[in-house]
């Protein structure tokens, strides 16, 4: 899962980065709303953080930007406490959530793991794909019971395959959401991670479609 934080705080970008790293989650970062813009515009991301205070272009108008030019990622705002207006403006202007300065990175996490699940259709913090359990909030991941030992990449690969069950991923698209933008990407890779997991997974849940990618279902919907 990919994720842009547009934060002209330099510390509280870094902050934010960083704990989302360390959830797992592949972070591109940007300083000013023009910088943030072109990114949302440019790149594919699972959900944006977004602060409203921006320089050059402000959080509002970015959004509004994004949703004039269709993009329909996630966007969770960061306002100010005191400032009811600016929840009420970004939510009008396409934002999805909105958490108020100062805040604990917890809630944070907690709220873009949410919407990156509601905007895939899940409703809890647990995907079950047959024997394959997700846990999004611990960031770990099962089968039957027992728990995998996965590298980050291969994680990404899983996490993303089940947030997406059922439908069709091309390796393109795993490779822009596993990676950040100044990865030397080769979608070639994502055929070794498929390879691995499959064979960590123990069980036949990842179907290759040739000529157009991956699906991951449960055997009790597979045609």
């Amino acid at each position: 899962m990919r994720i842009l934080v547009v934060e002209d705080d330099v510390n509280l970008n870094r902050q934010l980065s960083d704990a989302l790293k360390e959830a797992g989650y592949v972070v591109d970062q940007a300083f000013d709303g023009e910088e943030g813009h072109f990114l949302g515009e440019t790149e594919p991301y699972d959900a944006v953080i977004l602060d409203i205070g921006l320089p050059v272009i402000d959080g509002i108008t970015v959004v509004e930007k994004w949703r004039e030019e269709g993009k329909s990622m996630p966007v969770l705002m960061l306002t100010a406490r005191d400032r009811w207006s600016d929840k009420v403006a970004g939510i009008d202007a396409g934002a999805d959530d909105y958490v108020a300065k100062p805040f604990h990175v917890e809630e944070v996490l907690a709220r873009v793991r949410a919407l990156i699940r509601r905007a895939a259709g899940h409703a809890s913090s647990e995907i079950v794909c047959g024997p394959v359990r997700l846990d999004t909030k611990a960031s770990k991941a099962t089968v039957d019971g027992s728990t995998l030992k996965l590298t980050s990449h291969e994680f990404r690969l899983l996490s993303y395959l089940m947030h997406h069950m059922g439908q069709v991923v091309s390796r393109t698209e795993l490779v822009e959401h596993m990676y950040d933008q100044d990865f030397d990407r080769d979608s070639n890779t994502i055929e070794v991670f498929v390879g691995r997991l499959r064979k960590k997974l123990g069980v036949d849940l990842i179907e290759t479609v040739r000529g157009l990618g991956y699906r991951m279902q449960s055997p009790n919907d597979a045609s």
